[in-house]
Formats: structure tokens, C-alpha cells, sequence
């Protein structure tokens, strides 16, 4: 998760990702950020995020984002 975080700081050190559950809701993130972040979790996790996967659901908070990854790394 740590890892995730600081991709995700990186993109915008404002936010605190570790409580807000609302980043695609209030446009904290935008469809470059989540082209961004989707790369860096293929390089960080060696995972790959399919389309139909790429939904708000999964995208409004960092531990969203984190199950989405568990979840994923579980199906290889």
C-alpha cells in the first residue's frame, strides 16, 4: 500500500489519500491521472489493469485502488 501512496503523492501532494474516498466524485483525479497511475501500478506491481476494471468505484480512494490491485495479483 505504501507503495501506491506515493504514486499516488506524487501526482498531487495536496490530497490525503490515506482518508479521502471521494477522488474521482470531486475530480481530484483526472483521465491523465489515472492513465498515470495505471502505468505506475503495471511498473510498481506488475499488474495490468483491464478497461473493464478502469471504473470510478475502483478509482475513488487509494484503498479502492489497493483492493483492486490485491484482487488482480490474486488472479494470476
Amino acid at each position: 500500500m505504501e507503495a501506491l501512496l506515493d504514486i499516488l503523492k506524487e501526482l498531487h501532494p495536496e490530497v490525503d489519500f490515506e482518508t479521502c474516498d471521494t477522488l474521482i466524485d470531486d475530480k481530484i483525479l483526472d483521465s491523465f491521472d489515472i492513465i498515470s497511475i495505471i502505468t505506475s501500478i503495471n511498473s510498481e506491481y506488475d499488474v495490468a489493469i483491464p478497461a473493464e476494471e478502469i471504473i470510478p468505484e475502483n478509482f475513488n480512494s487509494a484503498e479502492a485502488l489497493y483492493d483492486l490491485i490485491e484482487r488482480l495479483q490474486d488472479e494470476d
